[in-house]
């Protein structure tokens, strides 16, 4: 929790909202107990979710890029992942080669979800094929 404000405080690093609010009750009653008695806990609100998953298989950023130009930046030289910004939900994604996501931008946890609903199939249409061999020729 920092303060930035004289009339404000932010909590970030809660796995939860219910562990933010807490936190964040914790932190205004301490500073009440320090000698700001006029200090209250009021218009508590979520500025930003972020959610991170790993879709379990390699994805074609390259591909992903030019199908989708309009939403997506990828400069590899200067960042490893590919970033989309989602319209709606208004959400931005990191998506990295590995398959793993990040996403950022949300105010409720419904729009991660649907983010990633949405998201899911064009990462399927960009899969980068992993070939096997069946053993020694």
């Amino acid at each position: 929790v920092r303060c930035v404000q004289e009339t404000e405080m932010v909590c970030t690093g809660a796995k939860s909202e219910e562990d933010s609010r807490i936190a964040s009750r914790k932190y205004a009653r301490i500073i009440q107990k320090i000698g700001y008695p006029d200090v209250r806990f009021k218009e508590f609100k979520i500025q930003n979710i972020v959610g991170s998953c790993d879709v379990k298989f390699p994805i074609k950023l390259d591909q992903l890029h030019m199908n989708h130009n309009k939403f997506a930046t990828y400069e590899p030289e200067i960042f490893p992942g590919l970033i989309y910004r989602m319209l709606n939900p208004k959400i931005v994604l990191l998506i990295f080669v590995s398959g793993k996501l990040v996403l950022t931008g949300a105010k409720d946890k419904k729009d991660i979800n649907k983010a990633f609903e949405l998201i899911y199939p064009v990462l399927e249409s960009c899969r980068k094929q992993t070939h096997t061999t069946g053993g020694a020729f």
